[in-house]
């Protein structure tokens, strides 16, 4: 077997600001491989191969790790590459309340708040309470004009300088947050290989190898096979492409388009989390845009999402020009300081969201199969609810059953199942 081994240099964390605009790196082991033979982990009652390097599969790691499991990560392209690199992050305590999301939302909510007291969250991944605010915005066909002196409510910060109407608070400090995702994910695979000894492969998975039921290795593109106890597939929209699940249960892709904007007054942006109704000036149906100022100084808009077909690379994900432009007038009409000439846009980007076809994740064993687990479908509510899902996880794997939320509504199992074969 031929392998490289690259070491990561350690992120300089003081002050978050330099650390976030500067750099992008974090301290963590790659295992890389090549054209290898069959390869065996090292024997362990507890023995975990997580696939897929998002949130929900880092949360996974980090949490069986924790408990004393060996795991290895093994993701196609990189540590938070996609949808959990190019999130918002923003975390909200009870606004899944009405749903099947209301316990596992609120468990994961408090789980971000713990997760940021014990890895330093406001200096590691940008973590801080919120003010979230909604609004209605009309484009104009100017560029954003301040609003009528006397005319915008208290509610509203003073770099909102654009026409906004019907300002309401949606969140307080006590019940929304965020954290800068690519860098919480990163920083929590960085404590699961440094604190706990898991190894992260950097691989395509081909296939999960079945034996009289029960999961054996998962076998990776070039030949490499890792024999486990366990198997948790966390593959995000990348879940259609593996026949094992497509063959339980439909998972989409939902695109959504995302800039980041570094204003030239940095400091005057407060911590207030946007959700807008924005009315084009070509008229039209209102769209939904989302505005999250971070501590980083940067601003992050988002929205314009569709289904479309998920390629089978992450790095193959470009923006659609004309969604990425209506986010850039959205901008110069929420903010003056937002627009051109005041702000640099500093990414242009798109990630796909897993859907399911009932909107509810798919968290649990997979029927039929022991020892194969998934977790996938979490469409917006990926970072917020990675840590609580990946706590339960581990539960599940180690215990035979989950303590921290009921994952019953989750289950695969709520499909109806269909034959698989010994190699799928």
């Amino acid at each position: 077997m031929t392998v490289s081994v690259v070491l990561v240099p350690s992120l300089s964390i003081s002050p978050f600001l330099r650390q976030t605009r500067n750099a992008r790196t974090f301290p963590v082991t790659l295992i890389r491989c090549s054209s290898s033979p069959s390869s065996t982990m090292e024997q362990h009652p507890n023995r975990v191969v997580v696939c897929g390097g998002g949130v929900i599969g880092v949360c996974t790691a980090y949490f069986l790790a924790k408990r004393g499991a060996a795991v290895t990560l093994v993701e196609k392209s990189a540590v938070a590459c996609a949808a959990s690199g190019k999130a918002g992050g923003f975390l909200a305590l009870d606004w899944c309340d009405s749903g099947a999301l209301s316990s596992l939302a609120r468990a994961s909510f408090n789980l971000h708040r713990s997760l940021a007291q014990e890895l330093d969250g406001p200096q590691s991944y940008g973590y801080r309470p919120l003010t979230t605010l909604s609004l209605s915005i009309t484009e104009t066909e100017s560029q954003a004009t301040p609003s009528a002196s006397g005319s915008k409510p208290s509610i509203v910060p003073n770099w909102v300088d654009g026409p906004v109407r019907s300002p309401r608070t949606i969140g307080t400090t006590d019940t929304t947050a965020q954290v800068h995702p690519q860098l919480f994910t990163r920083t929590l695979i960085s404590k699961a290989v440094e604190n706990y000894g898991a190894e992260v492969v950097i691989g395509k998975l081909e296939s999960v190898e079945v034996e009289e039921g029960r999961v054996k290795s998962v076998a990776l593109e070039g030949g490499r096979v890792i024999e486990s106890d366990a198997v948790v597939l966390a593959l995000g929209p990348w879940s259609c492409k593996l026949e094992l699940l497509s063959s339980i249960f439909r998972v989409h892709g939902l695109k959504a388009h995302s800039i980041v904007l570094e204003p030239k007054n940095p400091d005057a942006i407060t911590p207030h989390a946007l959700f807008l109704t924005y009315h084009p000036s070509q008229g039209g149906k209102p769209l939904d845009p989302e505005v999250y100022p971070r501590p980083t100084g940067e601003v992050y808009l988002c929205g314009m999402s569709a289904e479309e077909e998920v390629p089978d690379d992450p790095e193959q994900i470009v923006g659609n020009p004309e969604a990425i432009e209506v986010l850039k007038r959205v901008a110069k009409t929420v903010s003056s300081q937002l627009g051109e000439g005041e702000a640099e846009v500093k990414v242009e980007q798109a990630c796909f969201l897993p859907c399911t076809d009932d909107s509810v994740p798919v968290i649990g064993e997979v029927p039929g199969i022991r020892g194969c687990y998934v977790a996938t479908g979490h469409s917006c509510w990926g970072i917020l609810n990675g840590p609580a899902t990946g706590a339960a996880m581990a539960e599940l794997v180690l215990d035979g059953r989950a303590t921290i939320v009921d994952l019953t509504v989750f289950s695969p199992a709520r499909f109806a199942g269909r034959s698989r074969r010994g190699k799928v």
